[in-house]
């Protein structure tokens, strides 16, 4: 059964300093790189709101107040944007969703990546999909510009659960395309690891741990869908062909 409806809130990770693309981003976030003739963050945002998505909380960190000032309250997409600020951006990806855990107030959230670009039906497709439970969007067929050597690689059982994660892994059947359902189960394990890691800690490092506890981590399976992750001027000269 799908659950639209019953996820109202969305996370946008917008914090990094897009170290790969410093000659674009030394006074331009990256998130606010034109694509396709608006903000890369734009098209993210777009696909929460498609899926019904109202309550979006943009974390931000580098240069953070010009992605304020240019996303304003979020009117323009028909949802609210609310900021949450993370000094911590030179950190692990997972420090950035850490900050989340009071606004979320232990309702269920769709985590997205600021600097991908995903298509208007991204996020419906997992929400129509998925349970209220942690779940990963994964491809099993990446395409041409994704960029393998740098991609989170995932190995998922026969059952469409989370087996291994990793960018080293050997084998791997799908890679991770950054767009979850995540729930305070998450974000109280980013919690535990922190004494251990400090701010170092990877949104698939919280996804190792909770698979070594036996915890099921579900996968949604989006091939064929069209989604970019904007690391690199080749990605993003492939996003804005």
């Amino acid at each position: 059964m799908g659950v639209i409806g019953s996820i109202s809130k969305g996370v946008l990770l917008a914090a990094g300093d897009g170290g790969r693309l410093r000659l674009l981003t030394s006074t331009c976030p990256k998130v606010l790189l034109p694509v396709q003739g608006k903000p890369l963050i734009c098209h993210p945002i777009e696909a929460l709101a498609t899926a019904g998505i109202r309550e979006i909380a943009v974390v931000i960190g580098y240069l953070g107040s010009q992605v304020r000032a240019a996303l304003g309250d979020g009117s323009r997409f028909h949802v609210k944007l609310d900021y949450i600020l993370n000094l911590d951006y030179h950190g692990g990806n997972a420090i950035s969703v850490k900050k989340v855990k009071p606004w979320a107030a232990g309702e269920p959230f769709v985590l997205c990546m600021g600097d991908h670009i995903i298509e208007p039906d991204f996020v419906s497709r997992l929400l129509d999909k998925s349970p209220i439970a942690e779940t990963l969007c994964v491809d099993f067929a990446p395409a041409g510009h994704h960029q393998l050597a740098e991609a989170t690689k995932v190995v998922v059982d026969s059952t469409g659960f989370i087996k291994r994660i990793g960018k080293g892994l050997a084998y791997w059947n799908a890679i991770d395309t950054g767009v979850f359902v995540l729930t305070e189960k998450f974000l109280d394990a980013i919690d535990e690891l922190i004494p251990e890691l400090g701010i170092d800690i990877e949104i698939s490092d919280v996804i190792r741990v909770l698979v070594s506890r036996g915890y099921r981590f579900a996968t949604c399976d989006v091939s064929g869908c069209l989604w970019a992750d904007v690391d690199t001027e080749e990605d993003l000269d492939f996003v804005t062909a």
